[in-house]
């Protein structure tokens, strides 16, 4: 069997996966995986990075949302997303990350119980396919984990296929001391069975029982899915708490070799079958771990940058851009055809594993008392009996309305200033669509749910949001109109294009700034963030401008001129400097 046919690259991923299966039975495995897929395993392997280089640019951005951020009475949530998209984001956000709009238990979606319904309660597929048709759509594929009251569980519990052995169990006396968890429940929940008294692996939740990908039978089943989900218009799969999918008792169960060798798989068989689609993983985790998902650019075309947000917090709540330019100095540049997946917000909280070994205890204790002097919280997990801070949960626009010396009246333009940070960087910019709203903290939601992050999921009733959106003077208009704006600027800079070659500036702890230029060195952009709320002035001989050349401000239409010493930045002012 040739190593360059699909097949052979197929059978080679599947003997990493499960190297003590008979090579008979994962040929038969393999063509089942490729039946169901819709491919040809006489196909050639199709070599993969290089292709989806050019498969992106600087208009690319990404808005995250639930399916019912936004609701009006008599309408389906979907609906109205759909008509909040068309009017307010067209021409602006081209990608649309729906968060899990299958119906659920808990976790507000990612305890799905039917991985291949749309929750009705939001719309359905004809609806899904409709924003898919004008909006490159991002699905999460909910792989770790499925609903304790899923049909598949409640076959397990009856002994019964499809399901009885999908899932983990474990002896309550084996020493699972070295699994690493975000969660500070119990690992193990003791389930009544047919066959007795069964102890099952929850990672996350008991809500949430983890799924057993030693199984083959268990991987097949989420290759039809995805299969499904291309065929509903799918294009981004945003692989959920990828790091914990295989379990090893006596390991960290975190980032096995397996668990990369899936998703190098899942690459596979979805480039085949879609050539334009995306695998984007989250995982939460420290810096290093997390650039591993990269992998040689034959696992994620893109991974979340998760020490972004606190270190972007940290920054401005310490008006110090130290560590933030320590950091970016050393993040490698991503194989070609993957990049970073930016985002500050999103519908979890800012996770406080990324910065570890970047922030010293001190430093993320004193950004969590500041989170909570804020109105936020703060959400924990255990590791060897000690309880340490985990996550902060809080709203974006809240979190910015002051820095440690208190609130003050800089919150518009340091919440502009951060966005407009991210935008400068290497990689694609995602916006949680409650910045792009000014969102304040659901004190209501998180009364009624209990949940933390549920401080940050607010529901917009369509008809309340209108009235804000038409008084020019809230902030919900001037935040999203603002950030539109950036965004429109940001399409035109080859010099933004995701993979542009990206050099940190060194410019002392109140100003951050980096000088990218694009792949074909036709544009060169410096951009620079004043991250403090005094006017901070720069000596544009450290930012190493032509002196002869005259340069453009592209957020302020202001143009410095031949021979001018240095530039004066206000408050939180950001300037993307171009030359003439």
């Amino acid at each position: 069997m040739s190593f360059f046919s699909l097949r052979g690259r197929v059978q080679e991923h599947l003997r990493h996966i499960y190297q003590d299966q008979d090579r008979s039975q994962l040929k038969d495995f393999g063509q089942r995986l490729l039946d169901v897929m819709e491919l040809s395993g006489e196909a050639p392997f199709v070599g993969q990075g290089v292709e989806q280089s050019s498969g992106w640019s600087s208009s690319d951005a990404f808005l995250i949302t639930y399916g019912d951020s936004l609701y009006k009475e008599g309408e389906k949530p979907l609906h109205s997303l759909r008509s909040f998209l068309y009017k307010e984001l067209r021409g602006v956000i081209n990608n649309v990350h729906i968060l899990p709009f299958f119906p659920y238990t808990s976790d507000d979606g990612f305890s799905v119980l039917d991985f291949t319904r749309v929750n009705e309660t939001l719309g359905d597929w004809d609806d899904i396919e409709s924003i898919a048709s004008e909006f490159s759509l991002m699905s999460d594929l909910v792989i770790n984990h499925t609903s304790a009251r899923s049909p598949w569980f409640v076959n397990f519990e009856q002994g019964k296929d499809p399901g009885k052995d999908y899932f983990i169990c474990c002896d309550p006396d084996t020493d699972l001391s070295r699994v690493v968890r975000p969660r500070a429940s119990e690992l193990l929940r003791p389930v009544e069975t047919v066959h007795g008294v069964r102890y099952v692996w929850c990672t996350f939740s008991h809500d949430q029982v983890d799924l057993n990908f030693a199984n083959p039978d268990v991987l097949l089943e989420f290759v039809r899915i995805i299969r499904l989900y291309l065929d509903k218009g799918v294009r981004v799969f945003r692989l959920d708490a990828i790091a914990f999918l295989w379990k090893e008792p006596g390991t960290d169960c975190l980032h096995r070799p397996q668990t990369h060798e899936i998703v190098r798989l899942l690459r596979t068989l979805i480039l085949h079958a879609e050539s334009r689609a995306l695998l984007v993983t989250e995982t939460n985790v420290p810096n290093r771990e997390n650039l591993s998902y990269f992998g040689n650019g034959n696992e994620a075309h893109m991974v979340y940058n998760f020490p972004l947000p606190p270190l972007l917090l940290h920054t401005f709540f310490a008006g110090d851009c130290h560590h933030l330019t320590e950091w970016l100095m050393s993040m490698p540049a991503p194989p070609l055809g993957s990049t970073y997946f930016n985002f500050i917000a999103s519908h979890d909280g800012i996770g406080l594993r990324p910065v570890e070994g970047i922030l010293d205890d001190l430093e993320r204790d004193r950004m969590v008392a500041m989170v909570e002097q804020l109105g936020g919280r703060v959400s924990v997990r255990k590791l060897e009996g000690e309880v340490i801070p985990y996550e902060l949960n809080i709203s974006l626009f809240d979190a910015l309305s002051g820095n440690y010396q208190g609130c003050d009246q800089w919150q518009l333009e340091r919440f502009i200033c951060v966005h407009t940070l991210m935008m400068s960087l290497m990689g694609i910019p995602a916006f949680y669509i409650h910045s792009l709203l000014a969102t304040t903290n659901d004190y209501d939601r998180l009364q009624h749910s209990g949940n933390a992050r549920a401080i940050n999921r607010h529901r917009w009733d369509m008809d309340d949001l209108k009235c804000l959106l038409d008084n020019p003077e809230s902030p919900q208009r001037q935040v999203l109109d603002r950030l539109k704006a950036l965004l429109a600027i940001r399409q035109q800079q080859p010099a933004l294009h995701p993979n542009a070659s990206q050099y940190v500036l060194h410019l002392g702890p109140a100003v951050f700034g980096v000088w990218r230029q694009s792949l074909s060195h036709q544009q060169t952009l410096f951009a620079l963030n004043n991250v403090t709320d005094r006017v901070q002035r720069v000596n544009l001989h450290s930012v190493n401008l032509d002196a002869v050349t005259k340069w453009h401000d592209l957020l302020s239409g202001e143009v410095i001129q031949e021979q001018q010493t240095s530039i004066e930045l206000q408050p939180y002012q950001s300037v993307w400097l171009r030359h003439l």
